[in-house]
């Protein structure tokens, strides 16, 4: 699959040749690189020249490289938006939060009723097992936070829309981290799971227009306890001071 090369910058070419395989769709998201020996020995190169260009490709966010797993492809559209998203976000603080929630009342309300429509029994089956994890992990906020996650990104899977499902995933360390605010927030996890329920309730029943109002609700929650979490963080730091 790989030419030998040999000019004077050999990880640039090293580069290329897999950001082309990827782009072109031979490596496919989720698939694993070869081992550093291994592409050193393909492309004829040092292992140095590999690891530079692993770092390189790394930093275009085209693969993610796990100690003692190996070096994986990434979505890269889902990873160029991730990138972009947090720094704006970011850079945007303290108003940063409040983008956030506005930014999932526009979009996640219309995930919920593409989803309504769209849904197969194999997204139910994740969405069931989330809940049924969370209801599970009420003092657990680690085991909690990432099955919420994975309950909103099986209903981006069922609205059946592969930019939706990469727009939500590119957020989803800010989800995390606002989640983790909530979650510290007194009654925050209860709430959420109630609103969880009747959104999966609406799903189930194929009804959009219930699945969006439930979804607005949520999100209405989500907001008011994110406020709320501020509030006292705020308060803390002053007594703090």
């Amino acid at each position: 699959m790989y030419k030998a090369v040999r000019t004077s910058r050999l990880y640039e070419q090293i580069v290329q040749q897999i950001e082309d395989s990827i782009l072109s769709g031979v490596l496919k998201a989720g698939e694993q690189l070869p081992s550093e020996r291994e592409l050193a020995t393909r492309f004829g190169v040092s292992r140095t020249a590999v690891r530079e260009a692993v770092k390189a490709l790394s930093e275009k966010g085209l693969v993610e490289a796990y100690t003692g797993r190996g070096t994986f492809v990434t979505d890269a559209t889902s990873q160029v938006m991730r990138q972009s998203l947090d720094r704006m976000i970011r850079i945007g603080q303290p108003e940063g939060s409040v983008y956030l929630v506005e930014l999932r009342e526009i979009f996640e309300p219309e995930i919920a009723a593409l989803a309504a429509l769209r849904v197969e029994e194999s997204h139910l089956t994740q969405m069931r097992e989330a809940i049924a994890i969370m209801d599970r992990s009420m003092h657990n906020p680690d085991a909690y936070i990432e099955a919420d996650l994975d309950f909103h990104l099986a209903l981006a899977e069922a609205a059946g829309n592969p930019l939706v499902l990469s727009l939500l995933d590119s957020i989803v360390e800010l989800l995390r981290e606002q989640r983790i605010r909530i979650f510290t927030h007194a009654g925050g996890p209860k709430r959420g799971q109630e609103h969880h329920k009747l959104i999966l309730a609406a799903i189930e029943q194929r009804d959009p227009l219930l699945a969006r109002n439930c979804m607005r609700a949520h999100l209405k929650q989500v907001r008011e306890d994110s406020h709320a979490a501020k509030e006292m963080s705020d308060a803390r730091i002053t007594v703090a001071q």
